[in-house]
């Protein structure tokens, strides 16, 4: 067996999603349609175009842990062809930092909390427990890779993981734009914000649970528009609980999404709102 394909089992059994990278650090198309970037995907095919396959089919999107999916006849030969494994961070609750030289590593070490570390051609990966959005260019030399991105894998690395800690969060977070004065109205009498109101708050969760739950069709869709709704709605305020988004995720994989596309769509959500 293919060396690549083996070390890609291996790694799907233990849970973490995988998928084939041809030289540059690409990824193949898993089908037919979608080969040589024919459904639209950007270039390179790094980001999933708008294919109307059963499934997303390359790209961070494909990584997969079926068996099935990896040796069928879809990837069989792009497995032949491979220059390397990779996998998908955020699909494992990890995150990367990807160190591309001399320079990033000795920020790191100076700013991050040691963790799990692999080399790689350039530099190093960091690697942390717990997944957020992925940004490139965070800094000089400096890339994250978790949610909605794939990272080569390189072996297991050396050292014992961390905790995703704020400093790496915070490398993604957009400075503030200037705020201009707002005149606010406050009821007479005083008042609170509605969006702390008990009442409003469960109607708000109860309606996003039911749009879901009636989705005919679009689900994927459905889910993402949903929870973009109720984070605009309520995401700033503080008022959304663990307790809450857990309904939501609930409700979307009664529809038959995964626990990693639920992920994906929350994390999306709060990075099209800036939060």
């Amino acid at each position: 067996m293919n060396a690549h394909l083996t070390t890609a089992l291996n790694l799907a059994a233990r849970g973490v999603p995988v998928l084939p990278l041809r030289a540059g650090k690409v990824p193949f198309g898993n089908c037919p349609t979608c080969r040589d970037n024919a459904c639209g995907g950007r270039p390179n095919m790094k980001t999933p175009g708008p294919c109307e396959c059963p499934r997303p089919c390359h790209a961070w999107a494909a990584a997969t842990t079926d068996p099935a999916t990896l040796t069928g006849p879809g990837w069989a030969p792009a497995w032949q062809r491979a220059a390397a494994v990779a996998y998908h961070p955020g699909g494992v609750g990890l995150t990367v930092v990807d160190l591309d030289d001399a320079d990033a590593i000795a920020w790191a070490r100076t700013a991050l909390p040691a963790t799990r570390t692999v080399s790689t051609t350039r530099g190093e990966h960091w690697i942390y427990q717990g997944a957020m959005p992925s940004a490139n260019g965070v800094r000089s030399g400096v890339d994250i890779k978790s949610t909605m991105s794939y990272a080569r894998w390189l072996g297991p690395g050396t050292g014992t993981m961390a905790a995703l800690p704020d400093t790496v969060r915070a490398l993604v977070i957009p400075k503030p734009s200037p705020v201009r004065p707002v005149t606010v109205f406050v009821p007479a009498g005083g008042g609170e914000c509605r969006h702390r109101t008990p009442v409003f708050l469960e109607r708000g969760i109860a309606m996003a649970e039911q749009r879901i739950t009636q989705a005919a069709d679009g689900v994927h869709a459905t889910v993402y528009r949903t929870f973009l709704a109720v984070l605009s709605k309520h995401g700033r305020c503080g008022c959304l609980t663990d307790a809450h988004t857990a309904r939501l995720f609930i409700a979307a994989q009664a529809k038959g999404e995964s626990a990693r596309h639920c992920a994906d769509a929350w994390s999306n959500a709060l990075t099209a709102l800036g939060m």
